[in-house]
């Protein structure tokens, strides 16, 4: 497995956490990190991730919904929001990951980590979105 999986498949697990707890502080984060230890060849990225989701945690929140049928994101299960959580950060703020990459990549965590229909709505939503973003970037 690569180092950038690893990283995506750990920041979700972060994120899941932090979903499950009372806030997403950063005592839960350190609580997460001293019980899960992220290999040092993973953590930058990791830790890139977490920290961006956080911040932007309103916004991709707000994408997701718009671009799902008929769900709100608390009614998703929460395996799934922090998996396209990870992979919409990457959409908007990794230039340097190409957009089919990071879907491709939030299908296979889904696999790992979610249910059966994981992949498929995962993927419904996130390429709605990367489709998007194309289109307003030619306007």
């Amino acid at each position: 497995m690569g180092t950038r999986r690893k990283s995506r498949e750990l920041a979700m697990q972060a994120l899941f956490f932090m979903d499950s707890g009372p806030n997403d502080s950063e005592e839960m984060f350190e609580l997460f990190c001293k019980n899960f230890k992220p290999p040092e060849k993973s953590f930058d990225f990791f830790l890139r991730i977490v920290k961006g989701v956080i911040a932007s945690r309103s916004e991709i929140d707000s994408l997701i919904e718009r671009h799902s049928s008929n769900w709100k994101i608390s009614r998703m299960p929460r395996v799934d929001r922090n998996i396209m959580r990870v992979a919409v950060y990457e959409l908007l703020f990794c230039e340097d990951i190409p957009p089919k990459v990071s879907i491709n990549e939030a299908i296979e965590v889904a696999k790992k980590f979610g249910s059966d229909d994981s992949g498929a709505f995962i993927n419904g939503i996130l390429d709605s979105i990367r489709l998007t973003r194309v289109s307003e970037k030619r306007d």
